[in-house]
């Protein structure tokens, strides 16, 4: 699975080739099969291996919060996916995927050490899971969107123009933030994100009696 990973990250899902793969093993496409029926489930394992890496270089402090860890697990996850960035778009089929599960269980782990009521625990898991799947996702699919001629600030410049050209009348908000958005940074807004998320279940579990 390491050769599958690297000639994702060398050429992307979809330039991914059964005989890219086989070429690269020294091996036969049948031994391949073996193992897999088709592309999107070599695709499906390969980015779960991706995940179990964010898994493991994971060594959060001694003796810090269960919020301060579910940041530094999403930070984890957030930073190895935006090294493969075709793995983020596939971080969907939880149920078929080992590594993926233990992310999500280890969120809801975190969430059962705090106060919350167990009735709320599978909302604000899943809510912390998706978050972080799809904000990087979408973080990812803009740096492969930019393909080779252009970059992700080319992008982000040209959407700002677009935002900057809207009627400032019915659009007095976006129109003033459109130069924010040529320069803002993927990763601190995520992080923004994910902060507002656990204020809100610090407010949540520190308002019960």
């Amino acid at each position: 699975m390491n050769a599958a990973v690297d000639l994702l990250d060398e050429h992307g899902s979809r330039g991914l080739t059964f005989k890219l793969l086989t070429e690269r093993l020294q091996t036969g496409a049948g031994a391949v099969y073996w193992h897999v029926a088709n592309k999107d489930e070599l695709v499906t394992m390969a980015t779960d291996q991706v995940i179990g890496t964010a898994l493991e270089r994971l060594s959060p402090e001694p003796g810090t919060s269960p919020e301060a860890r579910i940041r530094a697990l999403a930070l984890s996850v957030y930073d190895t996916l935006d090294q493969h960035t075709w793995a983020a778009p596939h971080v969907v089929a939880v149920h078929t995927m080992p590594h993926t599960m233990r992310l999500l269980e280890r969120i809801g782990g975190m969430i059962a050490e705090t106060r919350l009521p167990v009735r709320r625990r599978f909302a604000v898991a899943t809510a912390i899971f998706i978050y972080l799947t799809s904000v990087t996702a979408q973080d990812a699919g803009r740096a492969v969107a930019a393909g080779p001629d252009s970059t992700r600030d080319d992008m982000l410049r040209h959407e700002a123009q677009q935002w900057a050209a809207l009627d400032p009348e019915t659009f007095p908000f976006v129109t003033r933030i459109a130069e924010d958005l040529g320069h803002h940074d993927d990763r601190d807004q995520f992080l923004t994100g994910l902060d507002l998320i656990l204020d809100g279940l610090r407010a949540q579990v520190g308002d019960l009696p």
